[in-house]
């Protein structure tokens, strides 16, 4: 399945990523399934926020809070490897929870995007659309 992303929110994934550099930034994907049309940051509440990202539970909350009142659908998560690969770390892996969500990784200037499913993360292409 390929999935489509605007334009607006892969540049601003990539500004976020930087502004928040060296710490990890991190969010969520919002839209309809296979379509990701907006991104929310979110506050990384990690321990050690310059290796590992933990989304403020108050934020993901209020998203599927919206979401349920007709706003977007939480689509899935993204956040960034200010030193590494845009790729799932060993962490990544460990944090997934197999639940199908799109899982945006932000590293060396370029966003890849991941399907967490029941064997682990795969790879999903994707389209650039105006937005």
């Amino acid at each position: 399945m390929e999935l489509t992303v605007t334009s607006g929110v892969l540049a601003t994934l990539g500004e976020e990523a930087v502004r928040a550099a060296p710490a990890e930034a991190c969010g969520l994907l919002l839209g309809t399934p296979g379509a990701i049309t907006a991104e929310q940051t979110c506050r990384n509440v990690a321990a050690d926020p310059l290796r590992h990202f933990e989304i403020e539970p108050q934020a993901l909350i209020a998203a599927h809070r919206a979401a349920r009142s007709g706003g977007p659908e939480v689509i899935g998560y993204w956040h960034s490897h200010p030193n590494g690969l845009a790729a799932p770390s060993a962490t990544d892996a460990a944090q997934a929870s197999g639940d199908g969500r799109v899982w945006a990784i932000v590293a060396a200037g370029g966003v890849t995007f991941w399907r967490d499913g029941e064997a682990g993360f795969a790879a999903l292409p994707y389209r650039l659309v105006p937005g």
